[in-house]
């Protein structure tokens, strides 16, 4: 078994600090899923796998319910925060890529518990059949409509998945601009959220104020990213934290990364990003 640092640490070095020294911010977790599958990961570290086994996806809904957890949308979690008090608790539950597995694994436990969650689709993957997305199967339209009406939200996940911030400015525009059409074509509805694919490059400030502001003039009010953490009040709306959950969340790692305490990682997060960013600075002519 591979070794892992971060739940080391957040089990027994900031979950302790976290229970003694607390939180004076409201935040609210929301989950980052991705393939709710029994796909062998066993070649990669844990903290980079994005697979959830059936098994180990009951139990986190299990505890969600156990706990008093209420599951919300993205827009009603904003909302929370900027009310700035939450006399719930609230848990955001979130699946990228829009993989068939959530029609057939993720959305009957979902249900079991009456909670909603959101998919973010890359809509040149979702089609009339199944069309694969990284070997795997990916919903079809009729399959979003049906979803949609037992009240799972969708937003937009790009149009290719690409890594935007190596496009020029009108081919991320044009990710950003026509998935959100064909979602709304599709569903008849309006798409207020949008999630990053991919690492967030929060260290590159130019990027991301561009990318907020064709996300707010293509009409998104909110959206999510990689970076992680518990979002608050003082979060940017459409780069919202979240936390990644796989199969290696046990019941302990699991509770612990709702109560906050796997929220450090953002820092070292940044600083690698950071020393990316300027040594690729250095290297070049």
């Amino acid at each position: 078994m591979s070794l892992r640092l971060d739940r080391l640490a957040t089990l027994y070095v900031a979950n302790p600090v976290q229970r003694w020294v607390g939180r004076n911010q409201p935040s609210i977790p929301i989950l980052m899923y991705h393939s709710i599958s029994d796909e062998d990961e066993t070649k990669l570290h844990p903290y980079y796998r994005t697979a959830t086994s059936p098994s180990v996806f009951a139990q986190h809904t299990q505890y969600l319910h156990d706990s008093g957890y209420s599951a919300v949308d993205v827009p009603e979690a904003v909302r929370l925060l900027q009310n700035g008090s939450l006399t719930s608790k609230p848990v955001v539950i979130t699946f990228d890529d829009g993989y068939r597995d959530f029609y057939t694994q993720a959305f009957p436990a979902l249900n079991r518990y009456g909670f909603t969650a959101t998919v973010f689709l890359p809509t040149s993957f979702i089609g009339k059949a199944p069309i694969q997305f990284k070997g795997k199967d990916c919903l079809t339209w009729n399959e979003v409509r049906e979803l949609r009406k037992h009240g799972i939200t969708f937003g937009s996940h790009t149009v290719t998945h690409p890594q935007l911030s190596t496009l020029e400015p009108g081919a991320v525009k044009d990710e950003v601009v026509s998935s959100k059409r064909t979602i709304e074509d599709n569903l008849g509805e309006a798409v207020d959220c949008f999630a990053y694919p991919f690492a967030f490059p929060e260290a590159n400030a130019a990027f991301k104020a561009d990318l907020r502001d064709t996300l707010r003039q293509a009409g998104y009010h909110n959206g999510v990213c990689t970076t992680i953490g518990r979002p608050d009040s003082a979060e940017d709306v459409f780069f919202l934290k979240r936390l990644p959950i796989n199969s290696c969340d046990d019941p302990m790692l699991f509770e612990a990364k709702l109560s906050g305490s796997y929220d450090w990682l953002a820092k070292p997060q940044y600083l690698m990003k950071m020393a990316k960013k300027w040594a690729g600075s250095i290297s070049r002519p």
